[in-house]
């Protein structure tokens, strides 16, 4: 007799009658009929972290790689990002014609990216006006991204080049609400765009999947006199007049394949106004919608939503950031954002930043990198588990995400408990084969805010027929791998 065998079932019988039989608190179902989308990825932006870090390999590692590294004495999971969007700067510091760049009295030196097209005297990339050389660090993360798996670049513009603005003021208008792009520039900001993007695709080793014009271009806070980083308004028909040339030079440049993403609006509801007015000819020319987070609990996730499915358009959560470090925020958003908007990538603004902002607390301004906070463990449970190429299913509540591997026959379930300690159960009855009676469930768990658990491996879950459970300690995320799942 196979002593080794034997001992293997008797264990896995042990396993099986030490299932808590407790009843669960909470039950959802997953929907296996389901399909709320492909998963393209994670992301974040490299303005403005890159510009003064982008040197620094450890930090490509946690931020673009699944290993589990060691950061500041600390064990960090990898969070596997793939998507990067990289900034097109506005600034410099020469002048032309008597024009100087003018600066905000509060724009933060970390906050201004150089640009490329340093005056408007030739539109030829290799004249001298125009400098490629600038901007290195934020290009070196970018390679350091790319070498390590990212494979989803976007291209964003905060501002058009300085020379292009009446006021000359990359941080906005003098009113903040205001057009600043003069008029005869809306092909110039377009060419600059689509040159950068070309240069891109010849010199730097890969191409932009994605060229978006503007940044929250409906605010009314991107102010030349109280502004701290790069901003500029327009109205939407100047957005459709921009988003037609975009196409257009992008297309004389051989960059068919390009999409067109817009228009990163900063709330829910002004994405859904500026979708209804933009107009049938520009939106048409959009292949994405780019919306951003910042609307938080509030805001028609719905109805966005809905719009860019009318269209027929993908759309991304393009940029979420708040100051909460435990990340309770994060994960309630994250949560809304599966549940309501259902985008289809997900990206983090700062990965390092201070005031809870970043995921790793650091001070751009003085080059300083500091702690983990614990919203980095948070958002690694989602991002290490759900990647690129899984279906997207209805989990069913608004506390769970759940997206299926088809390839590995592996479901995903990520879980939030904000209450009392409970269990909380997952039902797979939907499923053609909820994977096998009796198997193990692969577990992660993060407390979500200061002390507990950073990310914990645990090994005892297991199926119970059709269903698995699991207790939640109070304010915890968890998530299940649970492997030979046919829909």
């Amino acid at each position: 007799m196979n002593y080794s065998l034997l001992g293997l079932a008797i264990g896995l019988c042990f396993a099986i009658s030490n299932i808590p039989t407790a009843a669960a608190d909470l039950t959802t179902t997953i929907d296996a009929k389901s399909n709320l989308g492909t998963w393209e990825g994670w992301g974040t932006s490299l303005a403005w972290w890159a510009q003064a870090f982008g040197t620094r390999d450890d930090l490509a590692d946690i931020f673009f790689t699944t290993k589990t590294q060691t950061f500041r004495g600390k064990t960090v999971p990898g969070l596997g990002l793939n998507i990067v969007r990289y900034n097109a700067g506005a600034c410099s510091t020469n002048s032309y014609n008597g024009s100087k760049m003018a600066v905000s009295p509060k724009m933060m030196r970390s906050r201004e990216m150089e640009g490329f097209w340093h005056d408007w005297a030739s539109t030829n990339p290799s004249s001298s006006s125009w400098n490629w050389n600038v901007d290195s660090a934020q290009r070196n993360m970018l390679w350091k991204a790319r070498d390590r798996g990212a494979d989803v670049f976007e291209l964003f513009s905060n501002s058009p080049m300085w020379w292009m603005l009446k006021n000359k003021n990359p941080a906005g208008s003098d009113d903040g609400g205001s057009d600043n792009l003069q008029s005869w520039n809306y092909k110039d900001h377009a060419l600059y765009l689509a040159t950068v993007a070309k240069y891109a695709a010849d010199n730097w080793g890969f191409k932009f999947q994605a060229v978006d014009p503007f940044n929250e271009p409906s605010a009314t806070w991107w102010s030349g006199k109280t502004g701290t980083q790069e901003g500029c308004h327009f109205d939407v028909a100047t957005q459709a007049t921009v988003i037609g040339n975009m196409r257009a030079e992008l297309d004389s440049r051989g960059l068919a394949a390009t999409i067109i993403s817009a228009s990163d609006e900063s709330y829910y509801d002004q994405a859904v106004t500026t979708l209804q007015e933009l107009g049938p000819a520009a939106l048409s020319r959009v292949s994405r919608i780019n919306v951003h987070g910042y609307q938080y609990d509030k805001g028609a996730r719905d109805k966005v939503r809905s719009l860019a499915t009318a269209a027929g358009k993908k759309l991304w959560n393009s940029e979420y950031g708040e100051g909460d470090a435990t990340g309770q925020r994060l994960a309630s958003n994250l949560l809304l954002d599966f549940r309501w908007l259902r985008p289809t990538a997900w990206v983090y603004w700062q990965v390092l930043d201070g005031g809870g902002w970043g995921l790793v607390d650091a001070d751009n301004d003085a080059k300083t990198v500091a702690a983990v906070n614990q919203k980095y463990f948070v958002l690694a449970q989602f991002t290490r588990h759900i990647r690129p190429g899984m279906r997207v299913l209805d989990a069913g509540s608004d506390y769970a995400v759940a997206a299926y591997d088809a390839a590995a026959r592996t479901l995903v379930v990520a879980a939030v408990n904000w209450g009392d300690a409970q269990y909380l159960n997952f039902d797979l009855s939907r499923f053609g084969t909820p994977g096998v009676d009796g198997a193990l469930v692969k577990r992660w768990t993060t407390k979500i805010g200061s002390g507990g658990s950073l990310y914990a491996a645990a090994s005892d879950t297991y199926i119970s027929g059709k269903k698995f459970w699991s207790k939640f300690e109070k304010n915890s995320v968890q998530t299940f791998e649970i492997a030979g799942v046919v829909l």
